[in-house]
């Protein structure tokens, strides 16, 4: 069995969960469909992937070629998570309103163009910084939990990172 990917998943979807209680507490709306949703605090992705990495920083070590490839896997993903996917949504955005825009042209409707501010995102493609750190965060703790509890010897003196 591969422990780290199991980790990684479970890691995946407790963020996943904790966005629910979170949105609460920040808005003071009860949203369970958040679990099925990207976006939102804290990043499921950078949990995953931190975990992943957590894991295999404290079974194998850091000069490993694992960790490597682990850590620059994650660093895309999270640079990715807040980056790009953030901005594709804010496009999206805009080019739904210009396809309402054209059916209207299209019907032959009386189109008056006013500018408006832009409005805050409703479809959660992409993370904002600090949801990105928190699921960081998020996935480093449940890494070091998850190697915790799968060695055998569970004592903190014994544990030695390798660099």
């Amino acid at each position: 069995m591969n422990k780290g990917v199991y980790l990684a998943l479970f890691s995946i979807g407790l963020a996943q969960g904790m966005k629910i209680p979170v949105h609460y507490y920040k808005k003071k709306e009860w949203r369970p469909e958040l679990f099925f949703q990207t976006g939102g605090m804290p990043s499921s992705h950078s949990a995953g992937v931190s975990t992943l990495t957590t894991y295999i920083a404290l079974r194998q070590g850091l000069p490993t070629f694992d960790f490597a490839l682990s850590l620059i896997y994650g660093l895309i993903v999270m640079y990715d998570a807040q980056g790009i996917r953030r901005q594709t949504g804010e496009l999206t955005l805009r080019v739904n309103s210009l396809n309402d825009l054209m059916e209207k042209i299209q019907k032959e409707e009386t189109v008056e163009f006013k500018q408006t501010e832009p409005k805050r995102l409703k479809e959660m493609l992409g993370h904002q910084p600090e949801e990105v750190i928190g699921g960081a965060l998020f996935g480093v703790l449940i890494g070091i939990a998850g190697h915790m509890c799968t060695k055998k010897d569970r004592k903190w003196s014994n544990y030695k990172l390798r660099f």
